[in-house]
């Protein structure tokens, strides 16, 4: 079973998260922020990654800590979870509509972190949530899950919309690009024969 779990404990946030990639999405999510909890429901039930994330941060300041440092830790467990990632498809590319809203995510899960993310928002926030975090998250996932993450947000209008075509769409590349190819079980898919180096 490819499964982990990540505690991280700083100054200003206590997080913990495991992950099953193998499972049916299942989720268990409790951060103190509504429309973040929302995001990783989504990303959890359409990625059929079962989550577990319990985060305690200083939410009396604002969200960034505690939305970056759940990046971070879901992105290690990802990583932990994938081991020498032997099996697995690899590549994957979605698009992503939600309403008026079109995003692309592309996604190597090559070990090698980086991000591309060329989505914006017309609004500040979404209700409390400063669409700013959208991208800080994507990108404290992206560089501790170790995989190369393009997003871009092709035309769109509401914010909600926005940010969420993004998670769905990451959720449903994160499905196909960890799925275990049955013609490539037991093998690196890299002619360098390993990923991540």
């Amino acid at each position: 079973m490819r499964s982990a779990t990540v505690k991280r404990k700083t100054k200003e946030t206590d997080i913990e998260v495991a992950v099953n990639l193998d499972g049916t999405g299942v989720v268990n999510i409790a951060t103190g922020i509504g429309f973040f909890d929302h995001m990783l429901d989504l990303l959890a039930r359409h990625s059929r990654i079962d989550m577990t994330v319990k985060a305690v941060g200083d939410l009396h300041i604002d969200f960034h800590h505690t939305t970056e440092d759940v990046g971070i830790a879901l992105g290690q467990a990802v990583r932990q979870a994938l081991g020498d990632m032997a099996g697995i498809t690899r590549y994957a590319s979605i698009h992503m509509p939600m309403d008026e809203t079109l995003t692309r995510v592309v996604i190597d899960v090559s070990g090698r972190p980086m991000l591309v993310f060329r989505t914006t928002f017309a609004r500040d926030k979404i209700g409390e949530f400063d669409t700013e975090l959208v991208r800080e998250w994507f990108n404290a996932f992206a560089m501790n899950a170790g995989i190369t993450l393009h997003v871009e947000t092709l035309y769109g209008e509401n914010a909600h919309h926005i940010a969420e075509s993004c998670f769905k769409g990451l959720a449903r590349a994160l499905r196909a690009a960890l799925a275990i190819d049955p013609r490539n079980q037991g093998e690196v898919p890299s002619t360098k024969g390993q990923l991540g180096g």
